[in-house]
Order: structure tokens, then C-alpha cells, then sequence
């Protein structure tokens, strides 16, 4: 593979007609007579990546054709603007190198029981509601750390440990830790209460653990291939 301009996929409208190169993984793979439609993803978006028969050598197209969910691949190509395919661009392929090929990847694209996701949540966060949420969480958190620290508040990590409840003693997780009994931290309130005599306006940013009934129903949703159902989380920030 030559040398060329190497690049995520969210950048990928900043190079409309040069060529570049990307590192990532087969989401999904389709074949359609002598072209290949390859959605690839990188962690920064997913880009559809065509490849024709007559553009690339065989063994390159063979390589390509055989590649299942999750390969992990480099791609160079045309970058040209096509507003059906995921972030409005897609890469007209010339040449791919295979890095490491996958075979029996276990979230395919159908439905799949949440306990099966969790059994596999490594593998489940790269399934694109996760990666969905994912970002929407981190840019949630971004904009209220940005809020306290442009108004003069100080981060404080509360610990997680903690032998004491910081609210009702029904809600605790117990642990043992090293032989001593533990709980699991309700709250960063007590904490901050210390910290505020020292630092005057402070903040804690969890996590915290609450052992409550959830009311949150865990469903299939059908229109969520490979994603499986909704998930509860076990702790909440303060």
C-alpha cells in the first residue's frame, strides 16, 4: 500500500476528492457482484467504503469479499461526497490491506437477550447504540465539568469505599474488603462536606451505588439489530 494521507472517518468531508487512508473494522459487509459495499468503523463515526473489482487487484477484492464482522483492515482510497452513505461521504477504495480477519463474531446483526450482551459487553460497546450513548454521555459530562470549573468550583474524587451510609441504611451494597465489611458509597455528600472547609466550592462527579429496585423495564427493540434491548446502569453520578 503506498503512502498517502491517513485519517479518521469524522474528518473525512475536509478531503472530498483526495485520496487517504483509514484504520478500522468491518461492520458490515456486502457483496454485490463485482462490488463490495463495506461499512467501515473506526470510533469516530462509520464510512462505506466501495469496493469495484475493476479498481482493486484480485487477491485485494478476494481478501476484501472474505473479511467478516469486526476484521480489522486499512483502506485507501477517493473520498467522494454520496449523501445516503453514513456522515454524507464514502471512499472510493484503489487499495486494502487485511490485518487481522475475524470468523464467528458473536453479536451478529439480529436480536439478541440483554444477558447475552452483558455476558459480552466488551464486545457490546462497539455495536452503535452503546458507542451512541456512549458519546452522548461524554459530552454531558464535558458541559457540567465545564459549568463548575468556569464558576470556580474544585473537583474532588470521593471515595468509593466507605464504612458508614451517607443516606438510608436499607440502599447499601455491602463488600468485603480484605476481611472488613464494607458498603459501597450512596453518596460523595459527607466527603464533600469535609473537602467544602478546605477548598470552599466543590464538586464530586461519582460514581455512587444505590441498591434499589429498579424500575426501569429491560426490552427487545427489533429496530436495534446486533444492540439487543435497553440496559440498566447501577450507579448514578452526584
Amino acid at each position: 500500500m503506498t503512502e498517502t494521507t491517513k485519517t479518521t472517518i469524522n474528518r473525512l468531508s475536509d478531503y472530498i476528492g483526495q485520496t487517504v487512508t483509514l484504520a478500522g473494522w468491518v461492520y458490515h459487509n456486502r457483496a454485490s457482484g463485482k462490488v463490495l459495499f463495506v461499512v467501515v468503523r473506526d470510533g469516530t463515526g462509520l464510512c462505506q467504503c466501495v469496493v469495484e473489482a475493476a479498481g482493486v487487484s484480485e487477491a485485494v477484492f478476494e481478501a476484501v469479499k472474505r473479511l467478516g464482522q469486526e476484521s480489522s483492515l486499512t483502506v485507501t482510497g477517493t473520498v467522494r461526497a454520496e449523501p445516503r452513505s453514513p456522515g454524507g461521504v464514502e471512499l472510493a477504495v484503489t487499495d486494502a490491506a487485511v490485518i487481522c480477519p475475524t470468523e464467528e463474531y458473536p453479536i451478529t446483526p439480529k436480536e439478541h437477550g440483554v444477558e447475552f450482551l452483558m455476558r459480552n459487553r466488551h464486545l457490546h460497546l462497539r455495536s452503535q447504540r452503546p458507542w451512541c450513548i456512549g458519546r452522548v454521555r461524554h459530552t454531558v459530562i464535558d458541559a457540567i465539568r465545564r459549568f463548575f470549573n468556569d464558576n470556580g468550583f474544585t473537583l474532588v474524587d470521593t471515595p468509593i469505599f466507605t464504612a458508614a451510609a451517607g443516606e438510608g441504611e436499607q440502599t447499601l451494597f455491602a463488600v468485603d474488603y480484605f476481611g472488613q465489611p464494607m458498603f459501597l458509597s450512596q453518596t460523595g455528600q459527607l466527603y464533600l462536606e469535609s473537602a467544602a472547609m478546605s477548598f470552599g466550592k466543590v464538586y464530586c462527579f461519582g460514581p455512587t451505588f444505590r441498591a434499589e429496585k429498579r424500575t426501569t423495564r429491560l426490552a427487545s427493540d427489533p429496530q436495534r439489530p446486533g444492540d439487543g434491548g435497553t440496559e440498566d446502569l447501577a450507579g448514578r453520578a452526584d
